[in-house]
Order: C-alpha cells, then structure tokens, then sequence
C-alpha cells in the first residue's frame, strides 16, 4: 500500500479511529472474499445437494456477504461508486441465487421485490453514471471509463428484467429455481475469482503476473457455470415448452 492510493491517502488524512475502522474493514472484505472464493471453489467440486455443498455454500454465502459489505462501507468515505455498486450487485447476486433454492416452487414474496427494486436502482445508478462519464472530460468518472458503467448497467437491466418477469409469473418451477440458483451464485464466484487472480496480481509474486493459471482461476467459475447449465437443461421438448425461459 502507498500514500498515491486512494486508501493510503485516506489512511494519512484520516483521524486514527476512522483509519482504524477503514483497516478493520479491508480486513474483512480481504478475509471475507478469501473465505469466498475458496468455498466456491469447494461447492462446485463436490456432489450437488450433499452436506459438503450445502457447507461450502453456506461458507460461500457468509463470505460473499461480508466481503461486499465491507467493499461498499470501504468505498464510501472513499468515494468510490463502482464499488458501492459492485458490492451491491454482488450481495444481491448471492442473496437471491440462494433465496431461489429457499422459496417453494411457485411462490414469490416480500423479498423478490425488494431484490427487484435494488437491482433497479442499481441498474439506473450505472447507467447515470456511464453517461455522467461520457460526458467528463476524458470520458472518464472516479478513475473508470464510461464503458465499464454501462457494461454493468446493462448486466442489472438484464437481471432486473429477469426478476420482473419471475414476479410477475408468481414464482419459479422447480427446474428453473436450481438454474436460477446456479447462475446467479456462478457469477457472484466470477465477480470475485476475477477481481482478485486478474484484478489484484500487483499482490502477488511478480514471476507469475499474467500466468495463464490466473486466467484459469478466474475465469473457471464461467465455465463450471456453463457445464452446469448444459447439465441441468430440459432434457424433452415437451419439459422445455412447460418451462417459461426466465
């Protein structure tokens, strides 16, 4: 860490309990995305359904949780808006991939739609801010390109359209709840997994920067997402037809 980042600026101005609280809080989003990713890791290699998975879940859930927690409470008095927003869609990734497991088949609650409403807002949030960005000199906003807002703007508007049409359905089929629940975990995993092994390799041993084993740990929870999909796809077109795509 140096006093030229953001964090080591704040550390140096800050009065010594707001610096602590801000140390207290990197220590958490490191442990909590450690304890994340390595739990991930663990849920996808076991079999489905057993105790192993449903531990390493609940790991994975906790450490997700406490880790975007602590990315937004870290990027707030840093005035970091991405973050706020990432954690945000992070928490909300993990909260409703488990909610769709949790929730009987066909039945929606107060929850949904409150998920709903945060991804709308976040989604709104982004894509503001990528025409905020376009609009600055250098097309830039808080140190990122307007490009990098309206991806993610885009990525909330889509999932926001998919919780829009679950509620109105009503809920999910049984079928649709593990997929549901599959993906949205699988990119929470991703969000993570790449923000550290391609994201934070200035941390890491200077000869394995830009190895293609990072790429591979990075990018593996897309592909275990991807295998899982196929596996778990309608197998007849008479069950595909009887499932309404999210």
């Amino acid at each position: 860490m140096t006093p030229t980042t953001a964090f080591g600026h704040a550390l140096l101005n800050a009065p010594w309990w707001i610096a602590g609280l801000l140390i207290i809080g990197l220590i958490l989003h490191i442990a909590g995305g450690s304890i994340g990713i390595l739990s991930g890791y663990a849920a996808v290699s076991v079999k489905k359904g057993a105790d192993w998975h449903r531990a390493a879940g609940l790991a994975f859930v906790l450490g997700m949780l406490v880790m975007s927690a602590a990315a937004v409470g870290l990027a707030v008095p840093l005035h970091e808006p991405s973050n706020v927003a990432g954690g945000v869609l992070t928490a909300y990734l993990v909260a409703t991939g488990l909610l769709a497991v949790s929730r009987p088949p066909g039945a929606i609650g107060t929850a949904e739609k409150a998920a709903f409403a945060v991804i709308l807002a976040i989604a709104a949030a982004m894509l503001g801010w990528a025409a905020q960005a376009w609009n600055s000199p250098g097309h830039a906003l808080a140190g990122f390109s307007w490009v990098l807002y309206f991806v993610f703007g885009c990525i909330a508007s889509a999932l926001a359209a998919t919780d829009l049409r679950v509620i109105r359905r009503g809920g999910l089929l049984p079928h649709e709840r593990i997929r549901r629940h599959l993906w949205r975990m699988c990119f929470a995993f991703f969000f993570a997994s790449a923000s550290f092994f391609l994201g934070q390799q200035k941390v890491m041993p200077r000869a394995i920067h830009g190895s293609p084993l990072l790429w591979v740990l990075g990018l593996a929870p897309l592909a275990f997402m991807i295998y899982r999909l196929v596996r778990t796809r309608p197998r007849t077109r008479t069950s595909a037809a009887a499932m309404p795509a999210e």
